[in-house]
């Protein structure tokens, strides 16, 4: 089986429970999280000040893990996380490794 890599799309608001799931997650063993700005989200999530700016404050974070725990990691973040706003979209992993 191959790897994919998860991209999460999240609001700072619910970034330290997302990542402490994360962590305790034991299909997941590196994932990396990023402050960015998410633009194009429907208005009604977005703050006075972030309509005026035309993007929103979120966290990305990206993991990589095998892809026979698809459904299960999918899943269970959708239990966990439901009517938070999390943003996510799976690509698949060519290749991984580590440089030595």
């Amino acid at each position: 089986m191959s790897d994919l890599c998860l991209t999460l799309l999240c609001p700072p608001s619910i970034e330290e429970n997302l990542l402490d799931w994360l962590l305790m997650s034991p299909h997941v063993t590196v994932f990396t999280s990023d402050k960015t700005a998410a633009h194009g989200l429907a208005f009604g999530r977005l703050n006075a000040n972030e309509q005026v700016l035309g993007r929103a404050s979120a966290v990305q974070i990206q993991l990589v893990f095998p892809e026979q725990y698809r459904t299960h990691l999918i899943n269970h973040l959708k239990q966990q996380f439901a009517g938070t706003g999390i943003r996510y979209w799976l690509m698949p992993v060519l290749e991984t490794g580590a440089i030595a």
